[in-house]
């Protein structure tokens, strides 16, 4: 069993949430739950239920609101290549994702994705120079434009982002660190402090 805890602050308001995983055979059960479950008095309110066989699908139930959200996952062979590939069906929005990931090496790769029924695609490459730093131009095809991205892994655990969207012209800066032995945090630009503990 693997438990997580999670707390966001912002400017404005803050908020916390807990998760609990347990692990049947080759798949993992997961209940998650926000503070709205438990404020004013226990509530289903922001609780969620999700089963997972990684690498080849996640069912996920939103209790409150009785919606399911299907994910299928499958991996093929193109030119020796392979090809991940992920189908993603939200029952409540009535919303189909299809995204696909072409690796090309360790380097380089080439990933789509598009909402059926509608112009959203994206196309994005992402290159990774020397273990460390990551490239990411992402091509949206419906808004014409451009979004880039800079990841940079220092010390181990830590990685530094920066994004810049072409449209708004905004720039977002992003620290990050993922440790098993010192949990994980997330910095956005200047407002926004996330901060998740995991406990075995």
């Amino acid at each position: 069993m693997k438990a997580a805890l999670k707390g966001r602050y912002e400017n404005d308001k803050s908020t916390a949430a807990a998760a609990l995983t347990f692990n049947a055979g080759d798949c993992k059960l997961r209940a998650s739950l926000t503070d709205a479950t438990v404020v004013n008095g226990p509530s289903l309110n922001g609780l969620a239920l999700s089963l997972e066989k990684p690498g080849s699908f996640i069912l996920d139930y939103n209790v409150p609101k009785q919606d399911f959200r299907f994910q299928f996952m499958n991996t093929v062979r193109v030119a020796e290549k392979p090809l991940n590939l992920t189908y993603i069906h939200s029952r409540g929005d009535n919303r189909t994702i299809l995204e696909g990931t072409l690796v090309l090496d360790s380097a380089n790769k080439v990933s789509a994705n598009h909402v059926l029924g509608t112009a959203n695609t994206k196309l994005k490459y992402t290159y990774v120079h020397g273990g460390v730093t990551t490239f990411e131009p992402c091509y949206d095809l419906a808004k014409n434009s451009w979004d880039f991205a800079v990841l940079r892994k220092v010390y181990g655990d830590d990685v530094f982002k920066a994004t810049y969207q072409t449209t708004s012209k905004q720039l977002g800066l992003e620290w990050s660190r993922n440790s098993k032995f010192n949990g994980v945090f997330k910095v956005n630009g200047w407002t926004c402090f996330s901060l998740l503990y995991i406990f075995y």
